[in-house]
């Protein structure tokens, strides 16, 4: 009798919880990429992770260690990550027991956290949290950057929503 190997069953994905951790450990960030597009602007897409651009102050960057930690954050290969110290600007895609994160630390078509917080809204989102979203602009500014053929249809949904907003009087 052959035994059937079960693949490792990924973790439910849990967006309050993850970003609950982030900030008992006060970590500076902003949510960007699909998870923002969706709760903050409505966009009609599913994902199941959250993209994060933290702020990379070394202190910070201490505490987003201490909230993955906590989180149970292990990279592709099983290591823990670590990411004080670090100068690195390409994403580091974790699984946590929260679900999927990818810390972005300068998305493409941005300068990182500092370009992103000027335009940044924070949103009730539950329990207590309030995140901050990167801005429909600077989504779309990243969106355009990537130059995906499939994030077309994406982009032009993100700027329908902007040209919604500006038509109602909302800042973008």
């Amino acid at each position: 009798m052959r035994r059937r190997t079960v693949p490792e069953r990924s973790p439910t994905f849990d967006p309050r919880g993850l970003l609950a951790a982030l900030d008992r450990h006060r970590v500076a960030y902003i949510i960007v990429g699909a998870f923002a597009r969706i709760v903050a602007h409505g966009a009609d897409e599913v994902t199941l992770g959250i993209d994060v651009t933290p702020s990379m102050r070394e202190d910070n960057l201490r505490r987003l260690d201490a909230a993955l930690t906590e989180l149970g954050a292990h990279q592709a290969d099983g290591s823990e990550p670590t990411l004080a110290r670090s100068e690195a600007e390409e994403p580091v895609e974790l699984t946590t027991d929260k679900g999927q994160l990818t810390i972005v630390p300068k998305p493409l078509g941005t300068n990182g956290y500092e370009d992103l917080r000027r335009a940044a809204t924070y949103e009730h989102i539950g329990e207590g949290l309030k995140p901050a979203f990167a801005s429909l602009g600077d989504l779309s500014r990243m969106l355009a950057a990537l130059g995906r053929e499939d994030d077309m249809p994406k982009l032009l949904d993100l700027r329908q929503l902007a040209e919604i907003e500006y038509s109602h009087g909302i800042e973008i």
